[in-house]
């Protein structure tokens, strides 16, 4: 189940990455400026955005299975009609569509773990996935800037997408919603993962958990997070390599490697990040072992960036944007981990919650890096404004209660 889950982490990335990549030429191809393919991005940010409580909700519904396979064919379908835009409008709406599609896929993930994952392996586990999305994330420039000398970005993009479609048809015949359903776990395996998963009995959502859900300190501060953390890192999918490029004189494969170093370093940082979470949980208690990784990890960030965007060296920039954004990242398994500590079987929920201020982040990132560039010819200052959001996500960390199932009182 774990190798379904990395496998799907890889292709959401594959398929992400790559317009990035491909951003110069589509510029070229369909006379886009700057603030023109920012919106691009962030169309299909937005819609992720708006369609991932929706869909996470869903699954709560009628499962993760069926969830899962929707959502791999329709973000596959529109990664290979992304290949056949024409114009800015047929761009924005293809890319709209896309990330409706794609919306849900991670908080799914986050979903089975809670019904699969014994409590004390989640932390590794969600690091485990994040590394296999983050592998495929710093290979994709690469993997990208070879293709282009024999394919064109159309042809690119096409073949991207046909790999989800094989990747959904094998999920849906092998994959059930819980271990019981599952013809190859033993009884044993069954018993060791219901007795530690830690899941409260079967619910279903009401209108009051709505509420508690948006007043939950723990939720908020989570998502408070996953706003900085979203930010920084769609700058890094986005327009990383255009800021190697123009402020740091990069070319070629020395671009293409120090584009794909950040997403390559992040690897480590998700395995580390899971496994020390975990470890600290099981010395220290579930509080200690998340909030302070979560903090300590952002404090790292915010101080990396902030001398990657002082130093006059380029290749030191590019090193310490890569180090700020892994140290970001090993924070992600003890946020997915908190998640779904705080939300027991709502945890699709309000993993999703969480995800959708990442994506409310991601869609400003590209936008204002554009605005600010633009009006003060400066790379400089959105990264600045990126050390500054790290260091509000390590404090906001010292009031998340992962101990805390929400719906509780606060202690």
């Amino acid at each position: 189940m774990v190798a379904f889950a990395v496998s799907l982490a890889m292709l959401t990335y594959l398929d992400r990455v790559c317009i990035s990549a491909l951003s110069s030429a589509i510029m070229g191809d369909l006379a886009l400026s700057r603030l023109q393919m920012s919106y691009v991005f962030s169309a299909f940010t937005l819609s992720y955005g708006i369609f991932e409580i929706p869909t996470a909700w869903w699954a709560d519904r009628v499962g993760s299975r069926r969830v899962i396979a929707r959502i791999v064919a329709w973000w596959s379908t529109f990664t290979v009609v992304t290949g056949a835009a024409w114009s800015y409008g047929s761009l924005l709406v293809i890319r709209f569509l896309f990330g409706a599609g794609e919306a849900g896929a991670w908080p799914n993930v986050a979903r089975v773990f809670s019904r699969w994952i014994p409590a004390g392996e989640r932390g590794t586990m969600q690091g485990i996935f994040f590394a296999g999305a983050h592998l495929a994330g710093g290979i994709t420039p690469i993997l990208v800037f070879t293709l282009s000398k024999w394919l064109g970005w159309r042809a690119i993009f096409v073949i991207f997408g046909l790999i989800g479609f094989l990747w959904a048809w094998c999920w849906y015949r092998w994959f059930r919603d819980e271990p019981a359903e599952h013809p190859s776990v033993g009884e044993a395996e069954r018993r060791k993962i219901e007795a530690e998963r830690g899941l409260p009995p079967q619910h279903h959502l009401g209108g009051f958990r709505w509420r508690t859900l948006l007043g939950n300190r723990s939720v908020l501060a989570l998502c408070a997070s996953y706003f900085a953390n979203g930010y920084g890192f769609y700058f890094v999918i986005t327009w990383l390599p255009a800021y190697l490029a123009k402020a740091r004189g990069f070319e070629s494969v020395e671009l293409g490697l120090f584009a794909g170093l950040p997403l390559i370093l992040s690897v480590v940082s998700d395995i580390g990040g899971g496994w020390t979470t975990d470890r600290l949980c099981r010395r220290f208690g579930l509080r200690p072992g998340r909030c302070a990784v979560g903090s300590g990890a952002n404090l790292l960030a915010a101080l990396a960036m902030l001398a990657g965007a002082a130093t006059a060296d380029s290749r030191v920039a590019a090193l310490l944007i890569a180090v700020a954004l892994a140290s970001s990242m090993f924070t992600l398994g003890p946020s997915w981990a908190a998640c779904i500590d705080i939300g027991g079987r709502s945890s699709g929920v309000v993993s999703a919650a969480m995800n959708t201020a990442g994506q409310v982040g991601g869609i400003l990132s590209p936008i204002v890096l554009a605005l600010v560039v633009d009006r003060f010819a400066n790379w400089a200052i959105p990264l600045y404004l990126m050390a500054g959001l790290y260091l509000m996500a390590a404090i906001v960390w010292l009031a998340v209660r992962p101990d805390l199932k929400i719906g509780e009182e606060n202690r």
